[in-house]
């Protein structure tokens, strides 16, 4: 439903009072994205390149202009978006550094560049939006105890209303889980999608902000006609049982249960490796994760609901004494968890499986973004863009680009976290006020 141009004038004009920026409400008339990808050393000649692709001359300005460059143009970062506005028109502008880039070309097929120069620039065109662009420092974040106006005040973001969150965090930005956390507690019915810039040896921040380079976190509130719809794809496949965690300290892990065995992890483990096949051995001595369940009641998206979601997480440490283990999270007892193992295989399988039901809801988005792991792209599947071709099987026209992250953020069961070796994907689809359906 519309607001009534009344009581919007009189909200905008309380946000106002209470020091929030006014909303960028778009002006747009027909929803569409436009891309462009360079991979031109020069900083001028890509500029030059993707103003081309964009056939920038001549055409309305977009509402949003989204730009993420390699690492390699790190010493001429603070150029790049004074050169971008002046050849192609946006009223906003975001974006950031990363380890690699993704984009779509002047063929229209999607590509990552990994390890080379690359920029990539979408034009977004989204009527009945309402944006809020924010940038904050990482440092003297509120309390999370404290009530959550006091974040969004810190922000300058409005809550209400608000569905999707762009996020694009700098690397050397402190208490990054904290402030995931706290935009989480202030802004809990949007779906947060992002990722952790690329570092380089530059003296600036990692960030891009309108005619800016910036350091702490940046990112985008979107409300209204449209929505990002995140997919989470962490790459891992499970072996063994689920567990029951019986005794923990911290984040270690000190005995397992389970309806068949009962004992330290490492034991656990023991028992497991018996039924594998020789390549699981194998990856069993460099990609073991430990799944912990966030929710026990909370469907996987494959439709057990005896399956819990399971986010994935590093084993950091190994107590040959005790059998204990160290996890990147911390665990509390009667939490439920289960080994895993990340292999290309299980990779595409949970894509797929993922991205066909995120088709099945919508069929059609203007775009997909991309935020993937650095150990992901061609170390993984042994051959360039095996990522955005697991997207293309589904999406066969759907423009897509993004970032190769330090981190990658995103949702499980409805709580956003910092992942790593994971794909999180964000689907910019229409929002039917009131529902998750795409409107009539």
């Amino acid at each position: 439903m519309a607001w009534p141009l009344r009581p919007l004038q009189q909200l905008q004009q309380r946000l106002g009072a209470l020091g929030f920026p006014e909303p960028i409400s778009t002006t747009s008339s027909q929803a569409r994205c436009s891309t462009a990808l360079s991979s031109q050393p020069a900083l001028e000649a890509a500029v030059a390149d993707l103003a081309q692709q964009l056939q920038a001359g001549g055409q309305p300005p977009a509402d949003l202009a989204l730009v993420f460059c390699s690492t390699a143009y790190a010493t001429d970062l603070q150029r790049l978006l004074p050169l971008l506005r002046q050849a192609i028109p946006s009223q906003h502008w975001i974006g950031c550094s990363g380890g690699g880039v993704v984009g779509t070309g002047a063929d229209g097929q999607p590509h990552e560049l990994e390890q080379q120069p690359g920029i990539s620039v979408s034009l977004l065109w989204l009527p009945g939006a309402e944006l809020q662009l924010f940038q904050v420092q990482g440092d003297d974040l509120p309390d999370l105890d404290g009530p959550s106006q006091a974040w969004a005040d810190w922000v300058g973001a409005e809550p209400q209303g608000a569905h999707s969150m762009l996020l694009f965090i700098d690397p050397g930005c402190p208490a990054i889980n904290d402030l995931i956390s706290g935009l989480d507690y202030a802004y809990p019915d949007a779906a947060k999608v992002g990722g952790i810039a690329g570092q380089h040896n530059a003296s600036h921040g990692s960030l891009l902000f309108d005619d800016q380079v910036v350091s702490g976190a940046v990112g985008c509130l979107i409300s209204g006609s449209w929505r990002i719809d995140p997919v989470v794809a962490q790459g891992c496949k499970p072996i063994g049982p689920v567990f029951e965690v019986e005794q923990a300290e911290r984040n270690v892990v000190q005995r397992l249960s389970s309806s068949e065995q009962r004992g330290t992890p490492v034991a656990c483990l023991q028992t497991i490796l018996e039924g594998l096949n020789p390549q699981e051995r194998e990856l069993v001595r460099h990609s073991l994760f430990l799944g912990v369940a966030k929710n026990s009641f909370q469907l996987n998206g494959s439709g057990d609901s005896d399956a819990p979601a399971f986010l994935v997480r590093n084993l950091i440490g190994v107590d040959p004494r005790t059998g204990s283990v160290a996890v990147g999270e911390r665990l509390r007892v009667g939490q439920r968890v289960q080994f895993q193992l990340r292999d290309a295989d299980a990779s595409r399988q949970e894509q797929r499986q993922l991205l066909s039901q995120q088709h099945r809801r919508q069929p059609q988005p203007l775009a997909a973004l991309l935020f993937a792991c650095l150990g992901r792209g061609e170390g993984l599947y042994g051959q360039p863009d095996g990522d955005v071709q697991a997207c293309r099987e589904h999406f066969t026209a759907v423009p897509v680009a993004g970032a190769f992250c330090n981190g990658e953020i995103g949702p499980v069961v409805g709580v956003t976290h910092l992942h790593g070796y994971t794909a999180s994907w964000g689907f910019l689809v229409p929002h039917a006020s009131g529902t998750g359906d795409q409107p009539a």
